[in-house]
């Protein structure tokens, strides 16, 4: 039996990633909603965009490597059908993976309102979320991400690893169907985490990319799903 088109798997896998998104996003539109709604909330929330602030990137790198790494392994360690999913070498790697892009995703959304502004407006929320979705993701965040787990996956096998980049329809083959499957979460869950202040975008993100790795992993049985990580990576 041939095995589907590009497109045709990144459709089958964006449908299996459509409940945890759906679950994801009303999760954060639920963050959202108590930040507005509910003073208490709003008031605990303000206190940890004032203490990422006197802390800086370093909060940005703790706070990503922990939700995009650490607490997924965490987990993995406790399912039998996990726990040697990944070496101490690998997770090592994914961990300083993520802490990285703690500090990329950071500047990207403060590159983003000093663009756009920080309203809450229709066009405001549009226009980021054309960009990072649009234009960081495909070019960038997603790309990065499919490379370092590949990477990973090989062991850290350079050879195995240039054998994959030269695949004559590489994007095509392995890049857009993780593509397509992030969409389907953050598309809208990026919209959502615009809704916020600044400095509660890295924080709300980073909830979501922990939560969104943890049920692919549960809800597909077959270890840590690298288009869930891959995903954040979009926002990352």
């Amino acid at each position: 039996m041939s095995s589907p088109s590009p497109l045709r798997a990144a459709l089958l896998a964006a449908r299996a990633n459509l409940v945890p998104g759906i679950v994801l996003q009303i999760f954060a539109g639920a963050i959202v909603a108590a930040y507005y709604l509910h003073p208490g909330s709003r008031a605990a929330l303000e206190s940890l965009a004032e203490f990422r602030g006197e802390v800086g990137l370093p909060f940005a790198i703790v706070s990503t490597g922990l939700f995009g790494a650490v607490i997924p392994f965490a987990i993995l360690a406790l399912n039998a059908s996990t726990r040697h999913r990944y070496s101490l070498g690998q997770m090592a790697a994914l961990t300083g993976f993520w802490a990285y892009k703690g500090v990329e995703i950071s500047l990207f959304y403060a590159i983003q309102a000093r663009i756009f502004g920080e309203g809450q407006d229709a066009l405001t929320i549009v226009a980021k979320t054309v960009v990072d979705q649009f234009i960081y993701g495909p070019m960038l965040a997603t790309p990065l991400t499919w490379l370092v787990y590949a990477w990973t996956e090989h062991r850290f096998d350079t050879a195995a690893l240039s054998r994959d980049l030269r695949r004559p329809r590489l994007y095509a083959d392995r890049i857009f169907p993780l593509l397509v499957t992030s969409w389907v979460v953050w598309v809208p869950a990026v919209a959502i985490i615009y809704l916020l202040p600044t400095a509660l975008q890295l924080p709300l993100q980073n909830i979501v990319c922990c939560f969104f790795t943890l049920l692919i992993i549960f809800m597909t049985k077959r270890g840590p799903a690298v288009p869930a990580d891959a995903t954040r990576a979009e926002k990352a």
